[in-house]
C-alpha cells in the first residue's frame, strides 16, 4: 500500500471549516481534566474529545482497573484525553498520533501536570503510522487503548498489524467505538480483529451507541 499514511485520515473533510478553539474541563476517572481543542482543518476529527474517549476513562474506574505502574500506549490520541487520564493514574504512558496531531497532545499533557508531579512520569507524546513504523515501538505493554479511531475500512489492516505488533508480550488491548454502520465500525469488531485476537464485548452502552471491548492476541 504505498499511500501516504497522513493522507488515509479525513484530516480535512468539512467537519471544521472555521478555526477556533475551545477549553473544557472533563471530571474521568476521579480526575479533573482540562483539555484545549484547537478546531481547523488540518486537525479535522483529531481536534475533539469524541464520547467513546469519555466512555473508556469511566470504563476504568468501573471496573477498578488498576494502572499504576502499568506500560501503556493510546493509539489515535486526538487530544490525548485517555493517555492523560492513565499517567495521572500512576501508568507509564506513551500518546501517539500522526506527527500533525501531536502538538495539541502536547500542549494537554503540559496543562495537565499534577502540581504534585506526575506519579510515575509525564507522557511521551509520539508520531506512529499504523502499519507503517510500528516496529519501532516495543511490544513490551500492559494495555493498549484507542477511543473511536475504527471508522475507515482502508485503515483497518494497518490497525491490526499494529495491534498485532503491539500485543507480542501479552498486552490486553482495550478499544471504545461508536457503532457507526457507515463506517464498518461493526465489521472491525466482528471479523478484521478476530482474525487475530480473542474479542470481548465489555460494554454496550444503547443510548450513546457505544461499545468497549476487549482483546487479546490468539
Amino acid at each position: 500500500m504505498n499511500e501516504d499514511p497522513e493522507h488515509l485520515f479525513p484530516a480535512d473533510d468539512g467537519l471544521f471549516e472555521e478555526t477556533f478553539s475551545a477549553d473544557s474541563t472533563y471530571r474521568v476517572s476521579g480526575q479533573n481534566i482540562r483539555i484545549h481543542q484547537y478546531y481547523c482543518a488540518n486537525l479535522g476529527v483529531a481536534a475533539s474529545v469524541w464520547d467513546s474517549a469519555l466512555h473508556l476513562c469511566q470504563f476504568f474506574e468501573k471496573v477498578s482497573l488498576d494502572l499504576s505502574g502499568m506500560r501503556v500506549i493510546e493509539l489515535g490520541g486526538g487530544t490525548g484525553l485517555v493517555g492523560i487520564v492513565a499517567a495521572r493514574l500512576g501508568a507509564h504512558v506513551t500518546i501517539t498520533d500522526l506527527p500533525f496531531a501531536l502538538s495539541q497532545i502536547e500542549r494537554n499533557v503540559d496543562a495537565n501536570a499534577p502540581l504534585s508531579g506526575w506519579p510515575s512520569d509525564a507522557p511521551a507524546v509520539l508520531p506512529l503510522s499504523w502499519g507503517h513504523d510500528q516496529n519501532r515501538f516495543s511490544s513490551s505493554w500492559d494495555f493498549v487503548l484507542g477511543a473511536d479511531i475504527i471508522y475507515l475500512p482502508e485503515t483497518f489492516p494497518l490497525l491490526l498489524d499494529t495491534l498485532v505488533h503491539l500485543s507480542k508480550d501479552g498486552a490486553v488491548v482495550y478499544l471504545a467505538s461508536t457503532m457507526r454502520r457507515e463506517h464498518g465500525t461493526q465489521d472491525f469488531y466482528d471479523s478484521v480483529l478476530p482474525q487475530m485476537f480473542k474479542v470481548e464485548l465489555v460494554q454496550r452502552d444503547p443510548e450513546s451507541n457505544i461499545n468497549i471491548y476487549k482483546a487479546t492476541l490468539r
